[in-house]
């Protein structure tokens, strides 16, 4: 088989790339070494930046997210019991997030996909790489006990943390950048109304809090936990519990209990290997970077850099600019750094580090509280980086 972008990895951005890149003309192959309904059963985020927004609308996904995704316009930070909401849309000149949930956009991309004939290999094996510092790159995989060959121009690797992409690259070429937090988030999901219109994070002496939902009737909520606590400890009645004690009376009086869907334990790390490319091979999303969810950032990170890939791929194919190639790296790092940083901001801002920060550091933790949350400029920082810092040009 021979295509001109062959993509490793069938998540959110490996889809939204091939689904951007048929669009402009340019044939691409999407291989995933799971099952479609593996990919569907992930549990994600789902606050959508308006840049990403805007890229679901040029790949012509966006009719379910805009007839069912709540627009906000705001959000709500709980710090010393002190309630601030934050009007994103008045602070950053009309800019809003989407709350849709990524398991919903996974499945718009899968199904315009199949609606043109696009193709996608699931259940490959053993999946390699091959010649990507050469002049003809090529994949290899495995399934039916067959042994297969894809030749193409461009790899693209949207295959996450765990992927082949990244370790396919010599180690020696890679540097790796990480904080390990000491916490981790206890996540359940359960068919409950959202205990409040816009999201809540809120810092607590008994830890973090976020108030999240997926719909008006579907809801998410997070609670930090030490990285020994294990997710069969916590039954519905503990978490529900335990959430009202660290959320303000008002609120809590609100809040509806029920079944949970879905609990687990997910640790809390900041992760970014440069560069994000090795000769025709481009990292993509979570096989390059990895943030706290504390800033919302992973998947609108990863829209991002299937953004500056498929533009330079589009003026390659359709101008001859290869010369732009070289700068992806650069393009894409310059704005994963910023996502990393507003991700840690917000995760210093309102976890609690028990032993892990000494006098001083929670003592400059406390000022930052009380800087950002009373002043204009600090309230403006953070709903900009909220809705999403504006991408740069391609040229």
């Amino acid at each position: 088989m021979k295509t001109q972008v062959a993509i490793i990895g069938a998540g959110p951005s490996g889809l939204l790339l091939g689904q951007l890149l048929h669009k402009a003309g340019i044939d691409n192959v999407i291989v995933e070494r799971q099952t479609p309904d593996y990919v569907l059963g992930r549990i994600r985020a789902g606050v959508l930046e308006q840049g990403t927004v805007d890229m679901l609308r040029e790949a012509g996904v966006a009719a379910r997210m805009d007839a069912e995704g709540l627009v906000h316009e705001g959000v709500e930070l709980i710090v010393d019991g002190r309630r601030v909401r934050i009007p994103l849309k008045e602070l950053t000149g009309g800019s809003t997030v989407v709350v849709y949930g990524q398991t919903e956009v996974t499945r718009d991309l899968m199904e315009a996909r199949q609606a043109v004939g696009a193709t996608t290999i699931y259940s490959a094996d053993n999946v390699q790489i091959h010649d990507a510092k050469g002049d003809s790159p090529y994949l290899t995989y495995e399934k039916d006990g067959q042994t297969h060959r894809i030749d193409c121009d461009y790899i693209a690797g949207c295959d996450g943390f765990h992927g082949i992409s990244r370790k396919s690259i010599p180690a020696e070429v890679l540097t790796h950048y990480e904080r390990v937090y000491p916490f981790g988030w206890l996540g359940l999901l359960s068919d409950t109304p959202p205990v409040n219109e816009e999201l809540i994070y809120a810092h607590h002496e008994r830890g973090f809090v976020l108030c999240s939902q997926r719909s008006l009737t579907r809801s998410r909520y997070y609670l930090q936990v030490p990285l020994t606590e294990k997710v069969e400890d916590w039954s519905d009645e503990r978490f529900w519990e335990e959430l009202k004690a660290r959320l303000p009376e008002d609120v809590a009086s609100r809040l509806v209990t029920g079944p949970s869907l879905e609990k687990s334990i997910a640790p809390l790390r900041s992760y970014v290997v440069e560069p994000m490319q090795y000769g025709k091979l481009f990292l993509v999303g979570d096989a390059a970077h990895i943030v706290p969810p504390t800033g919302a950032k992973g998947l609108n990170l990863a829209a991002s850099d299937v953004c500056y890939l498929y533009r330079i791929l589009v003026k390659v194919y359709k101008e001859g600019r290869t010369d732009l190639l070289e700068k992806y790296s650069e393009l894409a790092l310059r704005r994963v750094w910023k996502g990393e940083r507003f991700s840690w901001f917000m995760t210093n801002l309102l976890h609690d580090f028990g032993d892990a920060k000494d006098a001083w550091d929670r003592k400059m933790q406390q000022a930052d509280r009380e800087y950002y949350l009373s002043s204009h400029a600090g309230l403006v920082n953070i709903a900009e980086n909220y809705v999403g810092l504006p991408y740069e040009d391609v040229e």
